[in-house]
């Protein structure tokens, strides 16, 4: 019988210093896992970052390498989300071909999908959207029939529903690798 491969949501809490994605990058290719989106950006606390990592794999592959990332020197803290309640999101910037016959429609498309016209020039638009992977996905095959020029996406962002998350609880010993 195979075993179920699903999308999993890793967040993690790292230290802001160089090389840091890199090593957490290199873990995920040695033990074989294709990353399919990959978010980092700032924290609520100073000097660490939010990597948010989405994988395909097995629920004991995905735990392996999740308790794995901890052992890093730079992760402060590793949290699977696949049995949490989260709100994720995703960003894309899409350049479509908008031609005075077409514009009209693009913009009910565009306002249909609560997107936002971020640029305009004589032949195309540029369109922001943001929403879970399934919304964007749908608002791209719709304007697929207009010539996508360019698309650019964010890797997704997520945090639990509520008020406690993951992260936040447990802050034992690795605190200390705050002050290195």
């Amino acid at each position: 019988m195979p075993v179920a491969t699903e999308k999993h949501t890793l967040v993690a809490l790292v230290v802001d210093r160089p090389g840091v994605m890199s090593r957490v990058s290199s873990l995920f290719r040695r033990r074989g896992f294709n990353i399919e989106k990959i978010a980092v950006g700032a924290a609520e606390t100073p000097h660490l970052s939010r990597m948010t990592i989405q994988v395909l794999g097995t629920q004991a592959r995905v735990e392996q390498v999740r308790k794995q990332l901890e052992k890093l020197v730079d992760v402060v803290k590793v949290a699977d989300l696949y049995d949490e309640s989260v709100v994720s999101r995703e960003l894309a910037l899409v350049r479509v071909t908008a031609t005075s016959e077409h514009r009209s429609e693009i913009i009910q498309i565009t306002s249909v999908f609560r997107a936002s016209i971020v640029d305009v020039a004589g032949d195309s638009l540029v369109i922001e959207i943001t929403g879970d992977e399934e919304k964007i996905n749908s608002f791209l095959g719709l304007l697929r029939g207009y010539n996508i020029k360019e698309i650019a996406r964010t890797g997704v962002i997520a945090l639990s529903r509520g008020g406690s998350s993951p992260l936040l609880q447990d802050k034992g010993p690795r605190k200390k690798r705050l002050k290195e």
